[in-house]
């Protein structure tokens, strides 16, 4: 399985950005997705997930109403849209699919909140 992102930059504080991840190589519609984010000397912390349904979704208490993760199986591709966001939100975003036990990850885009 292969997962490229793409969406992230440099945005100011209040801001937005939408990331998205094309994801190939394994039956999309049935894996849970889910965005990570990892900062320099931290571990990568869970953002949000969406499962294979797409009706059920979790956020990090940090992004809770800020943040909204949805998917579309059609085009087989995750979303993280990203409103007013912090300079703590700065990080790099990895999209993360969970496939029958299996784990995929993409490269990862970097997001800089600063003015």
């Amino acid at each position: 399985g292969q997962l490229v992102e793409s969406g992230g930059g440099l945005v100011q504080p209040g801001g937005s950005l939408r990331l998205s991840c094309a994801a190939s190589g394994f039956f999309f519609s049935s894996a849970d997705m889910s965005w990570y984010r990892q900062t320099p000397g931290k571990e990568r912390e869970l953002v949000a997930t969406i499962l294979s349904a797409g009706a059920n979704t979790n956020y990090a208490d940090s992004v809770k109403g800020r943040f909204t993760i949805s998917r579309d199986n059609a085009m087989n591709t995750v979303h993280l849209q990203m409103n007013s966001l912090k300079p703590e939100d700065t990080a790099v975003y990895y999209c993360q699919a969970l496939w029958w036990g299996r784990i995929y990850w993409g490269q990862g885009t970097q997001v800089t909140v600063s003015s």
